[in-house]
């Protein structure tokens, strides 16, 4: 099996950071892009950023405040969050294309999510 775990998350007044951590653990053998997604209540789920063979996306809403970064060897992805707004504010949900131990194919798995507040 094959896991995903966020952590960082929490409430955080305007202008503020928070840093996002993304573990990947289990029958792993590759992992190939690594994505933060956001949901608010009552909106589409949203990507935020990726990171795929060392090359970045943002959303235009975060673009120059985040920072979407890996460590390989430790099966995780962050999320640097700076200048933080009120309407960043949402549940923060990870994702990883992983090729499982013994398969040749690739799967998405997910996190389960992390809540981001930013008061104003």
């Amino acid at each position: 099996q094959v896991q995903l775990v966020e952590s960082g998350g929490g409430l955080v007044q305007a202008g503020g950071s928070l840093r996002l951590s993304c573990a990947a653990s289990g029958s792993i053998d590759t992992i190939n892009a690594m994505e933060w997604y956001r949901q608010a209540p009552g909106e589409q789920r949203q990507l935020v950023g990726s990171i795929s063979g060392g090359r970045t996306i943002y959303a235009g809403s975060v673009k120059g405040r985040f920072t979407v970064s890996r460590d390989d060897a430790k099966n995780t992805v962050y999320l640097q969050m700076n200048s933080l707004k009120p309407e960043d504010t949402a549940v923060y949900l990870c994702t990883a294309l992983i090729q499982r131990i013994g398969s040749n194919t690739y799967s998405s798995y997910w996190g389960q999510g992390t809540q981001v507040t930013v008061s104003s």
